[in-house]
């Protein structure tokens, strides 16, 4: 009896197993990971350059003594505003002065003697005429009358350098600005050519910086240039550009550009650093996403790009990042659905189950932004 009962339940047993056996296992759709996508799109970005440079004066002057002598007095200093032609200082004026009198009197005396010679000529040729007067003394009338013209005009030029010399000896300015350096105190002396002052034009500055090679094409005159300066943090200054220079160098493959700056009240100084951006285009259309759709992981940069609810792998290249977008360079093309929640548990080749979408928000005006470059005088294509 015990042996028949142990020899059923092992049969029982045995068609058990044959049948979970035989049950197959079917993967339904809670394997699958749920995600948030987003659909990558077009907005329209201006296109622009990062650019680093310097704001220079539009005009700058190292003024020098024109005549040599001890400087009388200085009328400025470092810091003070000029206008143009306004004294700024002495060098020994009383000296010119006289001189000037000295030269003005020699000629008077040699117009004066000018005089006598042409009226004693007109007379020895009017005695000539009647063979009064001997060849000889007519010849020494006509060369008296000619050295006597010839010392006039020396003496003429002589008065005028000294009046010159007079004018040279009041330094004035050579245009609106200011005294960025005082080089000469009272009791100097000087000679021609000496540093006196250095000068600046800060109403309106020069913003110069270098354009990488590959942006040549683009860079015309007026286009605009937005810039900031440490010393007035968040705050955005506006320029025009007005030079381009012909040529690349060779060691920067880059060239030079200048922009105009109108500066205001005077707030900017002459020779600040400055950052900012030049507009190449205006409302470029260019594809993005949101940030967060982008994956970094061991010098690799992708999105994941779902396809029928599979998640692909995709590497891309960025550009510039504004308001919570991304700029796709490469690797994206409009309109693909990205993963923007849920990347860290999917894979290449990944079942998803997509529980929300959404698209990037459209600018209404064209948003000015600013060209994500490790280096601008690189080359390399955007």
């Amino acid at each position: 009896m015990p042996v028949l009962f142990l020899t059923c339940v092992a049969a029982f047993a045995l068609v058990g197993c044959k049948r979970e056996a035989a049950a197959p296992r079917t993967v339904t759709r809670n394997d699958a990971i749920p995600v948030r996508v987003a659909v990558a799109t077009n907005v329209a970005w201006d296109k622009t350059v990062s650019i680093i440079g310097t704001l220079y004066p539009k005009d700058e002057a190292t003024i020098g003594a024109q005549v040599e002598g001890s400087v009388e007095r200085t009328l400025v200093d470092f810091g003070d505003r000029l206008t143009n032609e306004q004294d700024i200082a002495f060098i020994d004026t009383g000296s010119y002065q006289a001189r000037l009198d000295q030269a003005a009197g020699n000629l008077t005396r040699a117009e004066a003697t000018l005089a006598n010679a042409r009226k004693n000529f007109d007379r020895i040729a009017e005695l000539r005429k009647g063979d009064i007067a001997s060849a000889s003394d007519f010849d020494q009338a006509q060369a008296q009358l000619h050295q006597a013209e010839a010392d006039v005009k020396a003496t003429r030029g002589a008065e005028a350098v000294a009046r010159l010399d007079v004018e040279r000896s009041r330094v004035r300015a050579p245009f609106d600005g200011a005294v960025s350096q005082r080089m000469v105190g009272r009791g100097d002396f000087v000679s021609i050519g000496s540093p006196l002052f250095h000068v600046v034009n800060d109403s309106v500055l020069k913003f110069i910086f270098q354009v990488p090679e590959r942006y040549g094409s683009y860079v015309q005159k007026k286009l605009p240039v937005t810039f900031g300066v440490d010393n007035y943090p968040g705050e955005t200054f506006t320029g025009s550009v007005y030079l381009i220079s012909p040529s690349v160098s060779t060691a920067t493959r880059a060239f030079g550009v200048g922009a105009l700056v109108t500066n205001t009240n005077f707030r900017l100084k002459a020779s600040t650093f400055a950052r900012g951006s030049l507009v190449l285009e205006r409302a470029v259309p260019t594809p993005v996403v949101p940030v967060d759709a982008v994956v970094s992981f061991a010098g690799v940069t992708k999105v994941f790009v779902v396809e029928n609810n599979v998640a692909r792998s995709r590497a891309v290249s960025l550009g510039r990042v504004r308001d919570g977008l991304q700029e796709i360079t490469d690797g994206l093309k409009p309109g693909e659905s990205v993963v923007i929640n849920g990347q860290t548990k999917l894979s290449d080749g990944a079942a998803v189950a997509v529980h929300a979408q959404e698209s990037p928000p459209l600018s209404p005006k064209p948003a000015l932004a600013k060209l994500e470059t490790t280096n601008n005088t690189t080359d390399g294509k955007r």
